[in-house]
């Protein structure tokens, strides 16, 4: 999906396309503009194309074609150094034989800055992340962590307009890396700078991100804020790849405006919002939340649909209860169950009834 081109936006992909091999192109006719101080992550499996993205508005790759255009201004042939932007990778990057004050002080000095000015702006950065009594050492006398934030206070320490971000936390630990996601997102709103982070973690991405790109072979598949992605995906990539999904197969029996009628497999008719529907007696793929599913008549909302399931497992995850099912023929459907007083317990191999609301329904492109 392209985005509409704005005249005011910050960074700019005009019909750009790469080719490492001149037949195989792994960017695809891109076409997206990013607004200043806007948070926006590339997200994607391997090889979809995003980091490609990425590495070209650095300037270490060049677009075969198409134009990348940085506050109005073609970028194509400016090198990477003379771009003035700051960079973050998953591995650091930092040099193991300066100090970290070194290391921030290094960009500054390029750039023809005073003794006096240089240790003004590192002491800033490095209190920005919280590491200025750091300032001493060398990197392999920090944590992971630690050398994290001193890259990203590396990026930062020249004041670019643009930071970008690829895998930044990759290498991290699970408790470490959530941490750090809220450090970033708490950095960009406190300083307004625009940042172009890539990453392939579904989680990350719609913690931290004011938009995302979701890639799939070469192309965005679907660009919007992250709540729009989770609840409004509009084709069955998407949908699967953002969060856990339902998936249930089935033909569209009828349309009506934005209704589908579907016919799953097992011959059940449910009612759907029609999204990637196109006609009548084409396949489709139902996509449905886990936690939008529920068992209980009472917890149902007006014009739920019931359908028969049984259920095949129950995994305890703490605050959560989730349950699989076979649900039309299909197993490995999931509903999610808070873990509450008084919850009804249910059992392997138990016959129930879930449902959910059409409108929680949508009726994709089958995968």
């Amino acid at each position: 999906m392209a985005d509409t081109f704005k005249n005011d936006a910050f960074v700019a992909f005009e019909h750009v396309q790469k080719s490492y091999d001149g037949v195989t192109l792994v960017v695809k006719d891109l076409n997206l503009a990013i607004a200043k101080g806007e948070f926006l992550t590339m997200l994607g499996p391997s090889g979809s194309g995003k980091t490609t993205c990425l590495m070209m508005l650095a300037g270490f790759e060049t677009a075969t074609s198409g134009e990348i255009k940085l506050d109005g201004r073609p970028i194509n042939q400016v090198p990477p150094h003379k771009r003035g932007i700051g960079m973050v990778f998953q591995n650091y990057a930092l040099f193991p034989h300066m100090t970290v004050g070194e290391n921030l002080s290094f960009p500054l000095e390029v750039r023809g800055m005073s003794k006096s000015d240089r240790e003004t702006k590192v002491k800033h950065a490095l209190d920005m992340v919280q590491m200025y009594s750091f300032i001493n050492r060398r990197p392999a006398q920090l944590s992971g962590g630690q050398q994290q934030r001193i890259a990203l206070a590396r990026a930062l320490v020249f004041d670019p307009s643009l930071v970008l971000m690829d895998e930044p936390l990759g290498a991290l630990d699970k408790q470490l890396r959530e941490h750090m996601q809220f450090e970033i997102k708490h950095l960009h709103e406190r300083l307004g700078i625009t940042v172009v982070y890539v990453t392939h973690d579904q989680g990350e991405a719609l913690t931290m991100s004011d938009r995302v790109a979701v890639f799939n072979d070469g192309r965005i598949q679907q660009l919007a804020p992250p709540a729009d992605l989770y609840e409004r995906p509009e084709n069955s990539f998407v949908a699967q790849f953002i969060g856990e999904n339902n998936k249930l197969l089935g033909t569209i029996e009828g349309l009506n405006g934005d209704k589908a009628l579907v016919r799953l497999a097992t011959g059940e008719l449910i009612d759907a919002t029609a999204v990637n529907a196109k006609e009548k007696g084409g396949k489709t793929l139902v996509s449905i939340r886990p936690e939008r599913v529920e068992f209980k008549p009472e917890m149902m909302p007006p014009g739920a649909h019931m359908i028969d399931a049984e259920v095949q497992e129950i995994i305890y995850m703490g605050d959560i209860l989730r349950v699989v099912l076979r649900v039309a023929g299909s197993d490995g459907f999931v509903m999610k169950m808070r873990n509450t007083l008084g919850q009804t317990r249910l059992s392997q191999g138990q016959k129930i009834k879930v449902g959910w609301h059409p409108q929680d329904a949508r009726a994709l492109d089958p995968m």
